[in-house]
């Protein structure tokens, strides 16, 4: 389709132009590095100017390799001009909106591909079990060739699962558990390697933070990750401040990687200044290279081209969109990916949580009255001002925060659906509501924080170690 000339080029949208662009200067780089008769380049070249023709008449911009349009970047805050409402980036999360991000905008803004029917039907079949319920109802909503992960295990071709945390604080909060909850089933249901990268160096250089600290939040935050249940002889953890300084492979890909990304793209994807330490602007670098097999040849066999696939929540993406990018130039597999939405902070969706505000969410070292006490008293409601008013009208399912957090982690569907049709009728109140959620979320944090106890520094170490997994390549 790439090389296709007669393909209505006006069709398409400026993000949709770029990718063309891309794809077909791989295509011509790929037909000159294997001496492909001239008229076959002498074609493909014509076909990559004419679509960089067109993407700078559609855009008023030069195609530079990397660097998407403009208008649809992540510039500081993420957001165009016509949707200044939503600031989406790695760092910051916030929309005037109360339902919270407008993620189909987000799909067409980042030119990813939404998860609709279908390809939840080809998971299940694929499976042989009902997919996750965070698929069924949208919390998993965007992907990036996940039909290629499909194929390979269809095939009975391997591929791994790679998921990350920035450790910023010693308690991570039920949002944080997320990715690990859904990247625990897809390790189950696919049985597949799984590498976790906690980065402790990324922290470092954001936060006020000594070095020493930002190492020991990654070793507490792995017991939270390893108590959600994960084998470890299919896991590895690793510290980006320990692994990388004993893994030729893992610092070999990063060099890649650096070559391959210039200041000005780094610059345009991730809003760094001048003023931001060099550490900042190479570690893009970094969190890019656990999608690469060969970052991990205990694992692997030294192989290098097994797919990756990455469940992170969507503002994660910038990261690895300049990674799949990167990887044909550097001989490797583009990594697929399954973008989460946001959870919700318990004052409303318009922001994400923070570590350093204790009431922005429920931690997983809170008491069942801690629990309490936040869910009364800061859960925004989406109920009305007075009962008779809430009777009569009924209340808000896309704005009520005890809902949204129902919807994450009340598995039930037929209860989440009787839930949310006696809220929207006025037949069930706010204080109602709130009680259902504490009554889940009480023995979920309990549940957790007995399995954390039982996780001791032998078992970190057991998973932090560099070593074979339970599988062959």
């Amino acid at each position: 389709m790439a090389d296709s000339p007669n393909c209505d080029l006006k069709s398409l949208s400026p993000l949709q132009l770029f990718e063309r662009v891309t794809e077909q200067g791989e295509k011509v780089r790929a037909l000159k590095a294997g001496k492909a008769p001239k008229d076959e380049i002498d074609a493909a070249v014509r076909m990559l100017l004419s679509l960089k023709l067109s993407y700078k008449t559609t855009t008023g911009q030069d195609y530079q390799a990397g660097l998407p349009p403009k208008d649809l970047l992540l510039i500081n805050n993420g957001t165009t001009k016509e949707e200044d409402e939503d600031l989406v980036d790695p760092w910051n999360v916030q929309t005037s909106n109360a339902k919270g991000v407008d993620y189909d905008k987000l799909i067409v803004r980042f030119g990813s591909s939404k998860i609709d029917t279908d390809l939840i039907n080809r998971i299940e079949r694929a499976i042989g079990q009902k997919p996750h319920h965070f698929l069924r109802r949208g919390i998993f909503f965007s992907h990036r060739d996940m039909d290629q992960i499909l194929d390979a295990y269809e095939n009975k071709k391997p591929f791994y699962l790679y998921t990350g945390r920035g450790p910023s604080s010693q308690a991570m909060h039920v949002g944080h558990l997320i990715p690990f909850l859904f990247t625990k089933w897809l390790q189950e249901v696919f049985d597949v390697p799984l590498v976790i990268q906690l980065t402790d160096d990324e922290k470092y250089l954001w936060k006020d933070m000594t070095i020493e600290k930002a190492y020991e939040y990654a070793k507490e935050n792995a017991k939270d990750i390893i108590a959600c249940g994960f084998d470890v002889n299919k896991t590895f953890i690793f510290s980006d401040l320990d692994y990388l300084g004993t893994s030729a492979g893992f610092y070999k890909n990063i060099v890649k990687v650096q070559k391959h990304v210039t200041f000005n793209q780094v610059k345009g994807i991730f809003g760094f200044t001048d003023s931001d330490c060099i550490g900042k602007i190479s570690f893009p670098a970094i969190q890019a290279a656990p999608s690469f097999s060969s970052s991990f040849p205990q694992i692997f066999n030294g192989k290098e081209n097994i797919q990756c696939l990455i469940p992170c929540a969507i503002d994660q993406d910038p990261y690895f969109r300049m990674t799949r990018d990167v990887a044909p130039r550097i001989g490797q597999p583009k990594p697929a990916l399954l973008h989460s939405v946001f959870f919700p902070a318990l004052q409303g969706a318009q922001t994400k949580m923070s570590a350093s505000d204790p009431n922005s969410s429920i931690f997983l070292t809170d008491t069942p009255k801690q629990i309490k006490t936040k869910i009364n008293k800061h859960a925004f409601s989406g109920g009305r001002d007075t009962i008779e008013e809430h009777r009569k009208y009924g209340g808000n399912c896309d704005v009520d925060v005890s809902f949204m957090y129902l919807t994450f982690f009340l598995e039930d569907d037929d209860r989440l659906e009787q839930l949310k049709q006696a809220y929207t009728s006025g037949e069930l109140l706010t204080g109602e509501l709130k009680k259902v959620l504490i009554e889940t979320m009480q023995p979920l944090v309990a549940a957790h924080q007995e399995r954390r106890k039982q996780v001791t520094d032998e078992i970190v170490k057991q998973f932090m170690t560099p070593r074979k997994l339970a599988f062959e390549f």
